[in-house]
């Protein structure tokens, strides 16, 4: 498979290019991969990038989007950082993504199992990382309220990191407005995930874009 060109982005459509992602992780969960020669892949993008997606997802090392969702090199921009929370330099990370390089779709990534969700519904007191995980607090402050419950059990943890994701989906449209005017005029789309690190397959939480 080529790497994608100005010309393959900039005919697409965010319904388009969440297909691709769904269509990647169905090969993944298949032990499939797109016959891709990754070198010619280095030299068709030695001048130039036109990735289809920016995905926002977490440091834990089983959740790299490239491989999750079967990309190559130019196609998607990837954004790590522990719990996928959102802050201003990842959000003027994603304006570059989608008004200067073409990018069609915003994805946020949570995933079963994740440390930093866990941390956050403990209360985790650690250096820098307090004020990280402090980005989680009103998804589990949502998540107290509703299961009207304070234990830290497997299942809180789990409904915490759902919760995450599309807090973070809507804290994105919500602070930047160049991100909020380009999903308006239907230019890109936004899109909440969930990976199962047991399975290898991705559930979509919530998806807001146009076809």
């Amino acid at each position: 498979m080529k790497a994608h060109t100005l010309e393959t982005q900039s005919s697409l459509t965010p319904y388009k290019a969440l297909q691709f992602l769904k269509e990647g992780n169905k090969r993944f969960m298949n032990n499939l991969k797109v016959n891709r020669n990754l070198l010619e892949q280095v030299n068709d993008t030695k001048n130039g990038q036109w990735p289809f997606a920016i995905i926002l997802s977490c440091i834990d090392s089983r959740t790299s989007a490239e491989l999750i969702f079967d990309q190559g090199l130019g196609d998607i921009f990837s954004v790590r950082i522990a719990g996928n929370i959102v802050n201003e330099d990842i959000m003027g990370s994603m304006e570059f993504a989608c008004k200067v390089a073409g990018s069609k779709l915003v994805v946020v990534l949570g995933h079963s199992k994740c440390g930093a969700i866990n941390g956050a519904c403990k209360d985790v007191k650690m250096g820098h990382l307090t004020g990280l995980l402090d980005k989680i607090k009103p998804a589990v402050y949502e998540v107290t309220a509703k299961r009207n419950e304070t234990e830290v059990t497997p299942e809180f943890v789990e409904e915490v990191a759902h919760f995450n994701v599309i807090h973070t989906m809507n804290d994105i449209l919500k602070r930047s407005d160049v991100l909020k005017e380009m999903f308006n005029k239907g230019e890109i789309g936004f899109v909440g995930g969930y990976y199962d690190v047991e399975t290898g397959e991705v559930a979509f939480l919530k998806e807001i874009l146009h076809q």
